[in-house]
């Protein structure tokens, strides 16, 4: 034998092994198909803001002064954003197959996600509050000096320890945290919690639930209808997604997960 020569195959031994690499290149090539449509199917923009975060969305509509931001396919799965706090929207890039380290928080989803599992809160209620409190604008200053994202008063941000209201992440953290504080003491009454975050706890205490106050009763209406909203879009998006055939349901690289259901004293009817 010579030196760098193959040994020569039994004929069924050389017919095998051209089966198994057309087999395997057949292979190479589906998988490659499935990456590249998956790839596409996946694909979607994101949103940068002028307080430093970007919010990753399937597509946006703008209507004047807002723009919605669309996160499904349901077109009542959306936030509205004030139009002039969106710098620009991007293409989002694939991520890298490989993590190299740990990063810190970089999307306002992020942030959110952080703060909802730390405080057992429905990210999608966070959210929701962030934009009846600020418009998603991190620099936002009330006339009442409310500051950031979550619309933290001075005190209530010293006595959370937040330094810096105007600290996004730390104004999230210290926010929910504060909800957090407003739920157990209201037994999980997410409309009393929410009167006591917005006109403050004394008030009701003093009227013995919902003040007086037409901002406080709108302001509660906007969040728990818009989360209601939110919480109906997700369940009407896994029941379709649910009621496809099954080879159609494992095409999919992951179905989307039911988020965590409020109990019912989370989801209160109307008020007077």
């Amino acid at each position: 034998m010579g030196v760098g020569a193959s040994p020569a195959l039994p004929v069924t031994g050389r017919s095998k092994f051209l089966l198994d690499m057309r087999l395997r290149f057949k292979l190479s090539i589906t998988i490659s198909v499935l990456a590249l449509a998956s790839l596409s199917a996946s694909s979607a923009e994101v949103a940068v803001l002028r307080n430093g975060f970007s919010i990753r969305l399937l597509r946006h509509e703008s209507r004047e002064a807002v723009t919605r931001l669309y996160f499904a396919d349901s077109s009542s799965n959306y936030v509205e954003v004030p139009t002039d706090q969106i710098v620009c929207f991007e293409a989002e890039e694939p991520p890298l197959a490989l993590a190299l380290k740990p990063t810190l928080p970089t999307t306002l989803e992020e942030v959110v996600s952080t703060a909802s599992s730390s405080n057992h809160i429905d990210p999608d209620l966070i959210m929701t509050l962030i934009g009846a409190e600020s418009g998603f604008n991190a620099n936002a200053v009330s006339p009442k000096g409310a500051r950031g994202l979550m619309q933290l008063m001075p005190q209530t941000a010293l006595r959370l320890g937040v330094d810096d209201p105007l600290d996004p992440v730390a104004n999230v953290q210290g926010g929910t945290r504060y909800l957090r504080e407003l739920l157990d003491r209201y037994h999980n009454d997410l409309t009393k919690a929410l009167a006591a975050y917005n006109a403050g706890p004394k008030r009701v205490e003093q009227y013995r639930g919902v003040p007086p106050y037409a901002e406080t009763q709108t302001y509660i209406a906007k969040v728990i209808g818009d989360f209601n909203r939110k919480k109906h879009a997700r369940v009407s998006v896994h029941h379709d997604f649910s009621n496809k055939p099954e080879a159609i349901r494992n095409s999919k690289s992951e179905a989307p997960s039911a988020a965590p259901q409020p109990s019912s004293e989370l989801m209160p009817g109307t008020f007077r």
